[in-house]
């Protein structure tokens, strides 16, 4: 294939097919290697999961990295295509020695996992093949927080945080050199509760684009915007259970108060449980995936979302408050959101005030109005992401990892082969399988 240099970063030489606009990067000029391994192949149009991955991947590709994206999921119709972008995607096999070969040819300087329980299953290797690397989990959030919240929903007691989950996602924490958490209240947990140190901790939220005037004058104002909205991806058992809870607790008497109103649940992989909801009598719509949540939003005029357990921070809201829509939750879903600013709606457990809220918030076109102006604060005042990336590149850059490793010495301990069981658990696989 013949093809002309036409364009030189700092970093990266590009070449371009004749005739076209695509272009490929064929040398990476002192650029380093980040591995991204992946729990599955990040879906942004479907999860708040999938969007925090693509700005990472974004951050990482602007800050001049070389970006490796690596999963042993399949793919779906929905996985991000990152064939526009410089991102080399590579698949990858569980329990398999060939990834150990991989790593060797790569030799990654970063290597982030998404979520512990990767951690767990290409940690060791990445220690052994890669010991010089810094290893960066990416929490999501708290998974034995989520865990614990949802069992004392479930059963109606108090919340044990000290699970099995917990010792597992711990652990996963110690044995990498810096964790990224998406939330304040997850931070104090971990340091309160866990007593993890805070120099193996690094607060970064949602990286969001500013909201600007121009953007504002772009929203559909409140007269040509109608009903009620829900969106979330059900295969996280948080989103179900609000739906539930909207079915059978809050909508039967919203309804009567607001007679024409609209209820429309959106959301990737919906259940034959979930389709069963819809009651066109009721005006209780599912309404299945939306192509662009944030355009789908930006249609109806409140964003209800009365949460009952989950952690980390909802992508639902931050696309609402992009969309320039406010919102009804409770406190767990505003959790860690606004900090001391306002909510861009009402915050409410009760649920029989949160419909009386509900109906103020649709109505009344000032309350209307000030909660917009709220989420446009907390977005540009908590979320813009030229608040964060600049200070966790640099901070990543002069990390020294034997100074940094030698001060995180239970981290050490768990990253001895003697309490390794993921590896050996993983290496016995690997040896069954070739039999």
């Amino acid at each position: 294939m013949s093809a002309d240099f036409d364009l030189i970063s700092e970093n990266h030489i590009y070449l371009r097919e004749p005739k076209k606009s695509t272009y490929f990067a064929v040398k990476h000029m002192n650029a380093k290697k980040i591995l991204i391994i992946g729990l599955v192949w990040p879906e942004p149009a479907s999860s708040a999961a999938g969007t925090r991955m693509i700005q990472l991947v974004d951050l990482f590709l602007r800050k001049g990295y070389e970006v490796t994206f690596a999963s042993a999921a399949s793919k779906s119709d929905f996985s991000y295509d990152f064939s526009s972008s410089r991102v080399i995607e590579q698949e990858i096999k569980l329990n398999d020695e060939s990834f150990n070969s991989f790593l060797k040819n790569l030799m990654p300087e970063i290597v982030l996992f998404d979520r512990f329980m990767v951690e767990e299953q290409y940690g060791w290797r990445v220690q052994q093949e890669c010991p010089a690397a810094l290893r960066i989990l990416d929490t999501e959030d708290l998974h034995c927080l989520r865990s614990a919240r949802q069992q004392s929903d479930k059963k109606q007691t108090e919340i044990d945080l000290f699970s099995d989950t917990a010792k597992r996602e711990i652990a996963s924490i110690l044995r990498c050199d810096l964790s990224l958490i998406i939330s304040e209240v997850e931070m104090k947990i971990l340091t309160e509760a866990f007593k993890i140190d805070s120099s193996l901790l690094y607060y970064l939220p949602f990286l969001e684009n500013e909201i600007t005037e121009e953007t504002i004058k772009k929203w559909i104002p409140i007269e040509e915007r109608a009903d009620f909205v829900f969106i979330g991806n059900f295969l996280h058992e948080p989103n179900w259970n609000t739906v539930q809870v909207l079915k059978t607790k809050i909508w039967p008497a919203l309804r009567k108060k607001l007679p024409g109103v609209n209820m429309n649940i959106y959301g990737a992989y919906p259940s034959q449980k979930v389709l069963q909801l819809e009651n066109k009598n009721e005006r209780f719509f599912i309404r299945g995936r939306a192509a662009d949540a944030q355009q789908t939003i930006s249609k109806h005029r409140i964003l209800l979302a009365p949460i009952q357990f989950g952690a980390g921070v909802k992508g639902k809201f931050i696309d609402a408050m992009q969309a320039g829509t406010p919102s009804v939750t409770t406190s767990i879903g505003a959790e860690a959101m606004k900090g001391a600013l306002d909510w861009n709606g009402f915050i409410e457990d009760d649920l029989e005030v949160f419909i009386e809220k509900a109906v103020v918030l649709y109505e009344d076109k000032t309350s209307w109005l000030s909660a917009q102006h709220n989420g446009v604060r907390i977005i540009n005042e908590r979320y813009a992401a030229m608040k964060f990336a600049d200070d966790f590149i640099s901070l990543v850059k002069k990390i020294n990892l034997s100074v940094h490793r030698q001060h995180n010495f239970i981290g050490q301990i768990l990253n001895h082969h003697t309490v390794q069981s993921t590896k050996y658990m993983s290496l016995w696989i690997e040896e069954k399988n070739r039999k």
